[in-house]
């Protein structure tokens, strides 16, 4: 009976092992025939040692040697000698050491490999999640990994120290009329009805504070059946936080103690308080409510001073009620005809009505037109109104006031990467405060909540609610770090009836209210105490801290753009008799829907 594989890990071996016979168990990462001596480096998850065998000291650990390939599996024993100086590998912990077995054995052996791990940055991706086992074999992915795990348990270890308790809340809930698209799961007890997977815990830890704990959290898994992008699934998993009697500085606190320590796990230290900026500044300034302040290219209203300018297309903007906003490149005024035509292109793509430019140099004004009508007096204006010099560039947009920030806001990041003006080694987070409660949805012709319709408003808002709601502001927070939101969160609603006022300000008839949320209404009358909490989004927040380019790269087994996941072949199709037990009929043909053969 085997009782151990090993004695030590391949990356745990120091000076102190020197002269120890010891047993070792891995994968052959690499193995190198030199034709007198046979080098095999080891790998296990703790690092990498080399093994050598020479048939003039064994000539059976050397046959064996000679028939290894890349990833097989095999165990062996012997003495931790030091590798002669002049073939030391500095460059790993254990790269002054190697082993000269006694005895090996193959664990098992290993089929020829789809693609070469070494190489597998250049493999296609859907490759690489068709075998994800071996794709996780390389060390960036398994590191990516390992530094989740330490986040995950230094997020825990933080709230733990805080006297919050991890609550875990049902993956079978109820669909809710609010937010993206639920995935619905057929209940085979209750013909015809349905459960939803949750979008978010967060009418359970309300309901958890309520109930009288006090500080809930949970490393909570999430589902969402919309779009897939790079820092997007459709499955996620998110911090999950509330606590009773919790102001805004309770939670802002909270999460930066946190923060600071799960960043810490990436050697990267924060200093607190992270600054405060309010959504309209965030918006006014930088075109967006997570911007990235660690550049400038800040945006600049001019429309005061150019409503006196004789420029016909921007006074008729203004007199529509339109903004005239602005923000000036440093040192760009050599910007070619294709690169004004790009940028026009990405301002049209947001939907704004088109850009106009002048490019001053110490001779002379290009411009898209417009320099013929403004007198050397006008162009001194805009300049100073602009923090603009020689050799700089204005940009200006001329809509309506969303629009023309929201288009500059993407123009900006647009440049700042495509000059190169973002300085990689900074990490700027920052809190955006005072949402407002409302936007206005065209398509439904009604209000929405900006973040969900348990927000709390602004106290000093409340009255706004009953004459003009979309002024009213919300005592909600996002916390933003290098212009991405990692979460958001808010003071809840605990009073029945503003919370009865929300829905029926979003649309909510008091029946479809009860409907819906009628558990959540009761609690609210058995003496609800004032309550708030956040969500941060843990797989991008690893992938920020890894420097990943997308949260795959830091989820075990996540799913392709396209809802897949290649290495089980989900979705796939299910057997006709597993939908006669759910009472489910598809309207797609059975070739194309179900398998008609019964599962044995």
């Amino acid at each position: 009976m085997v009782t151990s594989y090993r004695s030590i890990n391949c990356g745990k071996i120091t000076q102190a092992n020197l002269g120890q016979t010891v047993s070792l168990a891995g994968w052959v990462d690499v193995r190198r025939d030199l034709g007198g001596l046979i080098f095999i480096e080891l790998r296990d998850y703790t690092g990498i040692i080399q093994l050598v065998s020479d048939p003039n000291k064994n000539q059976a650990v050397h046959e064996l040697f000679s028939t290894l390939k890349s990833e097989y599996v095999i165990q062996v024993t012997g003495v931790i000698n030091n590798r002669p100086s002049q073939s030391q590998n500095q460059g790993a912990l254990t790269g002054s050491f190697e082993i000269y077995p006694d005895s090996a054995t193959v664990l098992n052996t290993c089929q020829p490999l789809p693609f070469n791990l070494n190489q597998s940055h250049s493999i296609d991706e859907a490759l690489k999640l068709k075998y994800r086992y071996l794709d996780i074999r390389r060390p960036i992915m398994k590191n990516n990994l390992y530094l989740r795990h330490k986040i995950t348990q230094s997020i825990r270890d933080c709230l733990n120290q805080e006297d919050f308790i991890e609550v875990e809340t049902p993956i079978l809930t109820k669909a809710t009329p609010e937010g993206a698209r639920d995935f619905l799961v057929p209940s085979r007890l209750n013909p015809g009805a349905f459960y939803a997977l949750p979008q978010s815990p967060q009418l359970f830890k309300q309901t958890l504070v309520i109930s009288g704990i006090e500080k809930y959290y949970q490393i909570a898994r999430c589902f969402r059946d919309e779009d897939l992008r790079a820092d997007r699934q459709l499955e996620f998993t998110q911090v999950d936080i509330e606590m009773a009697f919790a102001t805004e500085d309770l939670v802002i606190n909270t999460t930066e103690n946190l923060l600071t320590k799960a960043f810490k796990e990436a050697d990267i230290e924060l200093t607190t308080p992270f600054p405060q900026m309010t959504y309209a500044e965030a918006m006014s300034k930088y075109g967006s409510d997570k911007p990235d302040t660690r550049f400038g290219l800040t945006i600049n209203d001019i429309t005061d001073l150019v409503a006196n300018f004789n420029i016909e297309f921007l006074k008729n903007s203004i007199n529509q009620g339109h903004k005239v906003k602005a923000i000036c490149v440093p040192g760009f005024s050599q910007v070619t005809r294709t690169q004004i035509n790009e940028y026009t292109n990405l301002i049209k793509a947001s939907k704004a009505s088109g850009l106009a430019w002048l490019a001053f140099t110490s001779d002379k004004v290009r411009s898209s037109g417009i320099d013929k009508y403004l007198s050397k007096t006008d162009l001194d204006n805009l300049k100073q109104a602009t923090n603009c010099t020689t050799d700089d560039l204005i940009l200006i947009v001329a809509d309506k006031e969303t629009l023309a920030l929201t288009a500059l806001g993407r123009l900006r990041l647009h440049l700042a990467n495509v000059l190169n003006l973002i300085d990689e080694n900074k990490h700027n987070l920052l809190w955006v405060i005072d949402f407002p409660m409302f936007e206005f949805n065209d398509d439904e012709n009604r209000l929405e909540a900006v973040h969900h319709p348990f927000t709390s408003p602004n106290l000093s808002d409340v009255d706004l609610l009953e004459h003009n709601p979309a002024k009213a502001c919300a005592r909600a927070y996002d916390i933003v770090y290098n212009g991405v939101e990692l979460g958001g969160g808010s003071i809840r609603i605990h009073n029945h009836e503003l919370q009865q006022k929300i829905f029926s300000l979003i649309g909510l008839t008091n029946e479809t209210a009860k409907e819906k949320f009628g558990f959540l209404l009761e609690a609210l009358q058995m003496g609800a105490p004032p309550h708030g909490g956040i969500a941060l989004g843990l797989d991008r927040l690893v992938m920020l801290l890894a420097k990943a380019k997308s949260i795959r790269d830091v989820i075990a087994f996540p799913k392709t753009q396209s809802g897949a996941c290649l290495l089980t072949n989900a979705p796939s199709l299910v057997y006709a008799n597993q939908l006669d037990e759910i009472h489910i009929q598809t309207k797609l043909s059975p070739q194309n829907a179900i398998l008609t053969q019964t599962p044995s």
